[in-house]
Formats: structure tokens, C-alpha cells, sequence
């Protein structure tokens, strides 16, 4: 099984999808189906297996590599840095997350759902690995 196999756009998703997509990358890093070191797909690959325009998926690999999260090896290819977390690096990620849960919060509410709603398919996923 692919690390790409669990990542899908939703074209329902109000999202846009180089923010679905962006959103994809970083929770297969989070999840561990992604690590440091791990080759990405190219540019080409993903956009043609994901069915969107190959600008998008360069964007998303763009800033995520300004960012510190990806690393592009020139003739070689895209992948997962390979990085220590700066202590500082720390405090973002709690910030960056505190805002996701937030966001997820409020996703539920707008469909009717709340915290002891999403708590079963969350503890389902975990088990899963994803």
C-alpha cells in the first residue's frame, strides 16, 4: 500500500484543493505513513493520479518546502525532510493545531455533528494508523 492511497480530494469540499491537498501531506507526515526521508511522487504523478492541474501540486511542493517540510534534491526528486524540530518549532505546531481542532470544531457543528459524534470514527482511525 502506497502512502498516497489514503489521500483524496474532495471536489464536494468547499476546501481549495491545494489546501486539501497541503492538508493530505502533512497529516500522512503526522500519521507516520509519510516519513523524514520518504520520496514524494512527482509533480507530474501526483497531479495526473489525483486528477488536478500539475501547477497545483508544484504550489503545495513549493511552499511546503519553504517551509521547511519537504526538501527538493535537484535531478533526484521531492522528499520528506529529514529535520530536527527547532524548540520553537514546538510552540507553532500547538498553535497550527489548536487552530485545525478549532476548524474541525466549528466543520462539525455546520453539519449537526459534535465532539462525542466524531470521537468513534477518530479513535477508529488512530487504530488504523491513518
Amino acid at each position: 500500500m502506497s502512502p498516497w492511497d489514503g489521500l483524496q480530494l474532495d471536489a464536494a469540499d468547499k476546501t481549495p484543493v491545494y489546501a486539501q491537498l497541503e492538508r493530505g501531506i502533512l497529516a500522512g507526515i503526522a500519521s507516520g505513513r509519510l516519513r523524514a526521508g520518504d520520496q514524494l511522487p512527482t509533480v507530474r504523478q501526483l497531479a495526473v493520479a489525483l486528477k488536478v492541474n500539475a501547477n497545483t501540486v508544484a504550489k503545495v511542493y513549493a511552499f511546503l518546502e519553504r517551509s521547511g517540510i519537504l526538501e527538493t534534491r535537484r535531478g533526484i526528486g521531492t522528499f520528506v525532510a529529514a529535520r530536527a524540530p527547532a524548540p520553537e518549532d514546538a510552540a507553532i505546531r500547538r498553535t497550527e493545531l489548536n487552530r485545525l481542532v478549532e476548524r474541525f470544531l466549528a466543520d462539525l457543528s455546520s453539519h449537526g455533528f459534535d465532539v462525542e459524534d466524531a470521537l468513534p470514527a477518530i479513535e477508529s482511525r488512530r487504530q488504523q494508523g491513518a
